[in-house]
C-alpha cells in the first residue's frame, strides 16, 4: 500500500498496523501448534496504543517493573508475568496484587518475599498467582556481553550450584532468558544446556519460561524446529511453556522518519545533521552496535556516489552513523526514513540535552495516517526537577 510521507512530522516513529497483525498472526500459529504460551515482552516493545491489537492474538504480557505492570493491566486487561532481578519491599504488595505469575531472580530474594506471598495468596484464595525462579544455564552465543546474561559474574539467575535438589516449597516454575534475536538452532543447543544442569528440577517444575530472543519473526527463522522443540520439552516434563519474545512482535513493523537540517563538510566528510539523534532516540545502534537501514539509500560508501555521515542533533562527539551513500546530493529539509524502528526504540529514547522525543503514530489498516502522540517541553521537564 502506497503511503504519503509528506504528511507524517518530523521525527516520527509510524507503526504500520498491518505489518504488526502479520507477525502476530504468525506467533499465534506458533502458540497454537506448539501448544504454549506467547506473550508480549514490554521491555521490546510498550507502545500501548497498540495493545487492543496485541490482545486479539496473545493472552498475556510480561514485566520487569512496577510500571510496565500497571501499563499491562491498565491497557491489555491481563495480570502480568513479572520479573524483576531485585523486589523493592514498598513495591512488592502491588506486584503481588497485579501478577498472575512472579519470578525471582535469587533464592535470597524468594526466602525474603516468600512468606508475603504465602500471606497474600492465603488472603486471596480467588486469585491465581504462580512463582518461579530464574535460572542461568551458563550458556549463550549471545556475542554483545551487553546483552549476555551469562557471562561471568552476570547477575541475572541462579546457577546449578546455588540450588537443592528440589525446588523450594512454594516456587513452582523455571524461567530462562539467555537468547537474543536467535534463531530456533539456538534454542536447540541452549535447552540441551538447560537440561543437562536442571533437567531433574524441570520435572519437579509446573512451568518454564522460555524467556525472550526467539526471532520468529525474521525471514528464514526455522517456525517447524522451535514448534517441535516446544512440544518436546513440553510432553517430556509435562508442563505448561511461556515464550516472551521482545524482538518478534514488532519486528519490521514500521519506521522513523526524520528530516535533514544541515550539510556540512568536515575536514573532507560530508556530515548530514538530523532532527533525531542515535544517543537519544536510537541508542540500540551505538550500544549493540549495528547499522539501522535507510530506505533509498546505500548501506556502505560507494565510490562516485555522494556519501555522507549522519549526524544527530544532540552535542555528543558520538551522535552519529556512517557512512551512507545516496544517488542525489541530500540538502536540508530531505526526508530520511530508518527502517525497522519500533522495537527496543520507543523504549529507550531519551531528552539528553533537551531534544524532544519522536511524535509516535500509526498507518491503519486502511492506510490512513493517525498521529497518536508528540512530546513537548512538558516531556522533557517532567523527567527533571
Amino acid at each position: 500500500m502506497s503511503f504519503d510521507y509528506n504528511q507524517i512530522p518530523s521525527p516520527c516513529f509510524v507503526l504500520q498496523e498491518n505489518l504488526l497483525r502479520s507477525n502476530l498472526e504468525l506467533i499465534d500459529s506458533v502458540q497454537k501448534q506448539a501448544g504454549c504460551t506467547i506473550i508480549l515482552a514490554l521491555k521490546g516493545f510498550s507502545m500501548y496504543s497498540a495493545f487492543p491489537i496485541v490482545k486479539e492474538y496473545l493472552r498475556g504480557a510480561t514485566a520487569s517493573s512496577l510500571n510496565e505492570v500497571k501499563l499491562i493491566n491498565d491497557f491489555m486487561g491481563y495480570k502480568a508475568h513479572t520479573y524483576m532481578p531485585a523486589y523493592l519491599d514498598q513495591e512488592f504488595s502491588e506486584i503481588l496484587e497485579r501478577s498472575s505469575h512472579i519470578t525471582f531472580n535469587s533464592l535470597t530474594q524468594w526466602e525474603r518475599f516468600k512468606d508475603r506471598v504465602e500471606d497474600f495468596k492465603k488472603q486471596n484464595p480467588s486469585h491465581s498467582l504462580s512463582c518461579g525462579i530464574r535460572v542461568n544455564p551458563q550458556y549463550s552465543e549471545v556475542a554483545t556481553d551487553m546483552y549476555n546474561p551469562c557471562v561471568p559474574g552476570s547477575r541475572l539467575g541462579v546457577t546449578r550450584d546455588k540450588l537443592p535438589d528440589t525446588l523450594p516449597a512454594g516456587v513452582e516454575g523455571i524461567h530462562f532468558h539467555t537468547l537474543c534475536e536467535n534463531g530456533s538452532d539456538t534454542l536447540e543447543r541452549t535447552l540441551a544446556a538447560l537440561e543437562d544442569k536442571f533437567g531433574d528440577l524441570l520435572h519437579q517444575a509446573k512451568w518454564l519460561n522460555m524467556g525472550g530472543g526467539h526471532l520468529m519473526t525474521r525471514e528464514g527463522y526455522d517456525i517447524e524446529k522451535l514448534i517441535g522443540l516446544v512440544k518436546s520439552i513440553r510432553e517430556k516434563y509435562n508442563l505448561d511453556v511461556i515464550l516472551e519474545p521482545g524482538s518478534a512482535i514488532a519486528w519490521r513493523t514500521g519506521e522513523l522518519v526524520t528530516t535533514v537540517l544541515d550539510v556540512m563538510d568536515s575536514q573532507g566528510i560530508e556530515v548530514a545533521i538530523l532532527d533525531t539523534s542515535f544517543a537519544a532516540h536510537m541508542p540500540d545502534t551505538l550500544e549493540m552496535p549495528y547499522k539501522p537501514v535507510i530506505r533509498n539509500a546505500h548501506q556502505e560508501a560507494v565510490a562516485d556516489k555522494p556519501t555522507y555521515r549522519l549526524g544527530g542533533m544532540t552535542c555528543l562527539a558520538g551522535d552519529f552513523m556512517g557512512d551512507y551513500s545516496f544517488d542525489q546530493p541530500l540538502q536540508a529539509g530531505d526526508q530520511l526514513i530508518f527502517e525497522d524502528m519500533i522495537h527496543y526504540t520507543m523504549v529507550k529514547t531519551t531528552t539528553f540535552n533537551g531534544v524532544n522525543l519522536p511524535s509516535i503514530g500509526m498507518v491503519t489498516r486502511n492506510g490512513d495516517f493517525k498521529l497518536i502522540r508528540s512530546y513537548g517541553y512538558e516531556s522533557f521537564k517532567d523527567r527533571l526537577s
